[in-house]
């Protein structure tokens, strides 16, 4: 008989976002007639840019001659796309290779395929709130993680511990539920540990884009030292509103080696390029097409405006909880607002306090670490009409 990966049976029943979707479809079943303002899940709702569209149309029809047909792609992604990111990072004062970036169908999908270049007895490091992704992945691969505790008192920005060691460290900034976002100096302690320890720091900046204050890193590779010892990941799903088109990027720089245990050097990058090429066949050229489009200085003008316009939303749902006095994080540098549940509920408690009485879906903090089990999250995603709507119900109910 087959052999299983017991390491699944480790993992929470259900994931978060599949446990809100069943508790909301029991309600609306009950409830057919009640509006329910959806400001959970982080997915985004205004259309995608018109110079994304003519590329996604430019890209099909060029399947439809033998002239311009394509096939498989680079693994890695076509090369107009790569440089096109390349061209991104240096807007931004970050010298990149074109080698080092590899197109994917998301930040969450590297995040998660990442594990498979990793050993199972390395040391796990993940603050707590956290996506869920990067605890689950782990726990797939049987690996021992520890948590470091974000919370109210470190303003949901944990700085390293110089008494533990890790060699695999998590960082998503700004973060994934929290929307706090680490400034130089502190993504500086963290590069410098991580050299220290020689261990590898996982990075997503999936939400760079929502960044509007200019002191603060969009990219760990602003930071020194971090081309040795960092791995960024980044999405166009909140850049450019891709959620169902899917394409992201991750940056494996030249720089990154690490010793085997038999004293080999190791090439991060090689070693990635060559799971790419065995389990990945690339994304589409289509979708690329598209992608590329993103980082044309008309493409990005239309992205900024939708960003703009969730970044709005973001103040109207932050102003009206400060407004009732409620303790809140993100909401400027993130399109998320984190805050403390009323009255000191638990978030399940919470959650569904909300939803049986406001029609409201938010994500209770529960879902994403012990520490978050008094939080709450709710995303700026929604339209703008519906996010009025949901801080009226929300301000005739706490």
């Amino acid at each position: 008989m087959p052999k299983f990966n017991e390491n699944f049976f480790d993992l929470k029943e259900s994931y978060l976002f599949s446990e809100i979707a069943h508790r909301v479809n029991a309600y609306s079943e009950k409830n057919p007639n009640k509006k329910i303002i959806r400001l959970g899940i982080g997915d985004v709702t205004l259309p995608l840019g018109s110079k994304v569209i003519s590329q996604l149309h430019e890209g099909i029809d060029a399947l439809a001659s033998a002239e311009t047909f394509k096939g498989y792609g680079p693994e890695q992604g076509y090369d107009f796309l790569r440089l096109a990111i390349v061209d991104y990072y240096s807007r931004n004062n970050i010298s990149i290779n074109p080698c080092e970036v590899f197109v994917s169908d998301g930040a969450k999908s590297d995040t998660g395929n990442i594990t498979d270049i990793f050993g199972r007895d390395n040391i796990v490091l993940i603050p707590d709130p956290v996506y869920p992704v990067y605890v689950d992945t782990n726990i797939m691969s049987g690996r021992n993680i520890i948590y470091i505790d974000a919370n109210e008192e470190n303003n949901f920005l944990p700085m390293p511990d110089d008494n533990v060691h890790s060699d695999i460290i998590y960082i998503c900034s700004p973060n994934n539920p929290t929307g706090a976002t680490y400034n130089r100096d502190q993504l500086k302690n963290w590069i410098d540990y991580a050299l220290e320890n020689n261990a590898i720091i996982l990075y997503d900046s999936a939400y760079e884009c929502f960044i509007t204050d200019e002191t603060l890193p969009r990219s760990i590779y602003a930071i020194e030292g971090a081309k040795k010892c960092a791995i960024e990941f980044c999405s166009l799903s909140k850049t450019a509103g891709f959620t169902g088109v899917r394409c992201g990027y991750t940056i494996i720089p030249e720089d990154l080696t690490f010793l085997s245990s038999s004293g080999i050097k190791i090439s991060v990058n090689a070693m990635w390029n060559r799971r790419q090429t065995t389990k990945f066949n690339g994304v589409s050229y289509i979708v690329q097409k598209g992608a590329a489009a993103v980082f044309s200085p008309e493409g990005m003008a239309q992205c900024k405006s939708n960003i703009k316009y969730y970044q709005e939303n973001a103040k109207i749902i932050l102003n009206g909880l400060l407004k009732k006095n409620i303790s809140c994080f993100g909401g400027v540098n993130s399109p998320y607002i984190w805050f403390k549940c009323p009255n000191n509920m638990d978030s399940w408690d919470f959650f569904d306090y909300l939803l049986d009485n406001a029609q409201i879906v938010g994500t209770p903090g529960a879902g994403f670490g012990k520490n978050g089990q008094k939080f709450f999250r709710i995303t700026s995603f929604g339209t703008r009409d519906s996010t009025i709507e949901a801080m009226k119900r929300i301000d005739e109910l706490i």
